[in-house]
């Protein structure tokens, strides 16, 4: 069996499909490449959607709203920024316009960077969804601001729980790995035989924490 976590990568996605030919048990966590094999994560267009909402009801600011994504290459990320543009659309209020999305690739620097430049560019920002990595570095460009934006992310680290405590970020949404990982190994015992019966596999949910 094998148990591989976001494997969304063409080269990755190829062995994939090769090794699921063949037969072997594959359980996907975080993110699917390959649909025929069981895949354990949170419903990311929901937790973009769920983005969306708090931004709506809760940012305090008038102004432009940005985001923040690795690339165009993860299906996690594009579910999150299409739930949290989907929502904004139908239901956010005039004054908080969704005006782009910042792909920062995960990487701290030019995370930091390409909020800089958002904040000159529109010192009126009123919203920052991050729906990848680098919250560190997010906040820490943030917490040099007099007014800050109201800033969800993802992930409950060590990092992203001191910007909590600080008021630096808003909201985190927290995907709950020790319950991914469970249903992981849950899923590929029963498909090894270890486990009776099969495994029923609904989303994860994921966790808001303010």
């Amino acid at each position: 069996g094998l148990i591989i976590v976001a494997p969304d990568h063409p080269s990755i996605r190829a062995a994939l499909v090769q090794v699921q030919g063949g037969g072997l048990p594959v359980v996907q966590i975080v993110t699917r490449a390959d649909p025929r094999a069981d895949y354990v994560g949170i419903d990311n267009y929901a937790a973009g959607r769920m983005a969306g909402l708090l931004m709506a009801r809760m940012a305090e600011g008038r102004g432009p709203v940005v985001a923040l994504c690795h690339s165009q290459i993860y299906q996690v990320h594009r579910d999150r920024i299409r739930g949290f543009s989907d929502y904004l659309q139908a239901h956010g209020p005039a004054h908080l316009p969704f005006v782009q999305v910042l792909f920062a690739r995960d990487e701290a620097q030019l995370a930091g960077d390409l909020v800089l430049q958002a904040l000159r560019r529109w010192p009126d920002l009123a919203g920052i969804y991050n729906s990848g990595g680098a919250n560190g570095a997010v906040a820490a460009v943030l917490r040099a601001q007099a007014a800050r934006p109201f800033y969800i992310g993802h992930e409950l680290t060590e990092r992203s729980a001191c910007a909590l405590r600080q008021g630096i970020m808003s909201v985190v949404l927290d995907q709950v790995p020790e319950a991914q990982a469970r249903r992981a190994m849950d899923l590929m015992l029963a498909r090894l035989g270890l486990l009776p019966g099969p495994v029923a596999n609904p989303p994860i949910r994921f966790v808001t924490i303010t």
